[in-house]
């Protein structure tokens, strides 16, 4: 039941991919799309870093500091966060290289689906094995990666819509996109299932909290930046960060 329960958490999350992309069935004037994109990139970087700090990272590192004493819990989770940092400074280095050569609509939408599955791919493998371990720990997980994946869908679902005027191929792009992260928690059940501990599931937390802060605060918060809407960049802040308040307190 663990299993079943961890694979839907992944399936939900990924998903929510597809529900940026409905953005291309509404009507909007440009400027408001911008001022929506710049919102819900605010709220999901948030998001991503309150999570982080709040919940990731401090049920994470006491684990290791029981399980592997002070000097080496600190040691390792240190290593896993800078994997963290490196693994998503790497690949926004491909992508930025890939950008400057390709800059037309469609192509950029496609650079940010590739871009989104590589992301997506391990957050599936990470909240499919939080959710093996904590259903509720991984429900959080679950929440944080769909709040920015859906901006992430727009981003996909936008430049491909209005590139070829096909929402059946904007939408199957944000569909690719999100379905990385289920995949990736099939994965982990048919690989990884049997090394599961609770030290193997702390690094991954702390790993992906790496991941989630680096990528909130160098690569959505410029982009949230250029679209001139700051407004909206500081009521997504704001109205994200009392989210991850009010869930803490909850807790």
């Amino acid at each position: 039941m663990e299993i079943i329960g961890a694979l839907l958490v992944s399936t939900m999350a990924g998903l929510s991919t597809v529900l940026g992309g409905l953005v291309i069935f509404f009507k909007f004037k440009e400027e408001n799309i911008n001022k929506f994109i710049a919102g819900s990139l605010a709220f999901s970087l948030a998001i991503m870093i309150g999570i982080s700090i709040t919940d990731l990272i401090p049920e994470a590192s006491l684990i290791l500091l029981e399980e592997k004493g002070i000097s080496k819990g600190i040691i390792i989770g240190l290593m896993a966060f800078i994997s963290g940092i490196i693994i998503i400074k790497y690949l926004n280095k491909l992508i930025t290289k890939a950008e400057l050569k390709k800059n037309d609509l469609y192509k950029l939408g496609i650079l940010n689906m590739l871009a989104l599955i590589f992301h997506n791919f391990p957050e599936g493998i990470a909240t499919f094995m939080s959710s093996y371990k904590d259903i509720n720990l991984g429900i959080k997980l679950s929440l944080a990666i769909a709040f920015h994946n859906i901006p992430e869908g727009i981003s996909i679902a936008v430049p491909i819509y209005y590139a070829t005027y096909s929402k059946k191929k904007a939408i199957w792009r944000t569909f690719l996109s999100g379905i990385a992260e289920p995949i990736g928690a099939i994965i982990a059940y048919l690989f990884l299932s049997r090394f599961i501990s609770n030290v193997f599931i702390s690094l991954i937390l702390i790993l992906v909290a790496g991941i989630m802060i680096t990528l909130a605060i160098e690569i959505i918060l410029p982009k949230a930046l250029k679209y001139n809407q700051k407004p909206f960049l500081l009521w997504g802040m704001l109205s994200g960060g009392a989210l991850v308040i009010i869930n803490y307190l909850l807790n």
